[in-house]
C-alpha cells in the first residue's frame, strides 16, 4: 500500500509498518490530539521499536513514496 492508502488506517486506529524496513521497527501508529499541561497537542505520529520504546516519527520522502505499507496487528 502507498501512504495515501495508508493514512486513512491510520486515522481509524491502525497500526502500520513499512516491509521494506526488515528491522527492529514494530509499528508506527497516530496519536489523536489532545492536551497536555493545559495546552492543546495536535495529532503526531509515534513509532515502536524494539527494545527502545516509542519515539516520535516523522516520514521521509522515502517513506511517503514507498509502496510496501502493510497493517500489523
Amino acid at each position: 500500500m502507498t501512504f495515501e492508502e495508508i493514512l486513512p488506517c491510520l486515522k481509524t486506529g491502525e497500526k502500520v509498518i513499512r516491509e521494506g524496513w526488515g528491522g527492529a521497527e514494530l509499528y508506527v501508529k497516530l496519536v489523536g490530539q489532545s492536551e497536555h499541561d493545559g495546552e492543546n497537542l495536535n495529532p503526531y505520529f509515534l513509532i515502536n521499536v524494539q527494545g527502545e520504546g516509542y519515539t516520535m516519527f516523522t516520514p521521509t520522502v522515502c517513506d511517503l513514496l514507498a509502496e510496501d505499507w502493510i497493517i500489523v496487528d
